[in-house]
């Protein structure tokens, strides 16, 4: 293979929670009197940390959102979670065979280490990953597109920056690892090819993945 690791973003890469948790973010922040479609959601929120949920309402409104946003919010997403998260298809055969081939591979994601493991509880992807292969944004200051949960993952394995790559499925995951000085991958099953430009290839099923990894 031509990487020493390969660092996966999780939703909508491994688990197929996009749609739900952007539904969920649209119809919330709709309730709180911030209008938003699930198309806005998707636009301004897919990949992003939390902090950006809320400083982009701030930016654009005055106002802040409330204290316990979050904790209602990820309320409502994990409920939901249980009732309807499955693995991004071909997932769990990419992570079978890496694992096989000791590739070495992890997770970093924009999301909770909680949010992380539920989902991964939920799908049964958990047996792929133990504690040490979980990385989130809560580990660092700043949330994509900052480069810092990347490269994060990067040391904490033991691999150079240029000898990684990335497998992201929204702009400002692509973004983050271009700034990290790694080659990623665009999965463009739910986000069109043309918005995760700087990507070093695009593969809509993953089953593809493997041969872009050579």
């Amino acid at each position: 293979m031509r990487y020493d690791l390969v660092i996966f973003d999780n939703d909508g890469v491994l688990v197929d929670s996009e749609p739900i948790s952007n539904r969920l973010l649209a119809g919330y922040l709709t309730e709180l009197g911030h209008p938003t479609s699930y198309e806005d959601s998707l636009r301004d929120y897919m990949g992003s940390a939390m902090h950006r949920v809320h400083d982009l309402v701030e930016e654009r409104t005055g106002r802040r959102l409330p204290e316990d946003f979050d904790d209602v919010f990820h309320g409502r997403v994990f409920a939901a979670f249980e009732r309807e998260l499955k693995p991004v298809a071909g997932a769990g055969e990419v992570l079978e065979k890496l694992a096989a081939d000791g590739v070495p591979y992890c997770v970093a994601s924009s999301g909770s280490h909680e949010r992380i493991r539920v989902g991964h509880r939920t799908t049964g992807l958990d047996r792929w990953f133990d504690e040490g292969r979980i990385f989130s944004s809560q580990d660092v200051g700043r949330g994509k597109p900052a480069p810092d949960l990347f490269l994060y993952a990067a040391e904490r394995m033991g691999v150079a920056p240029e000898r990684c790559v990335v497998v992201e499925d929204s702009p400002l995951g692509v973004r983050a690892a271009v700034a990290a000085g790694m080659d990623v991958f665009g999965f463009s099953a739910m986000t069109p090819a043309e918005k995760l430009a700087g990507a070093n290839g695009f593969f809509g099923d993953m089953g593809e993945l493997l041969d872009l990894l050579g």
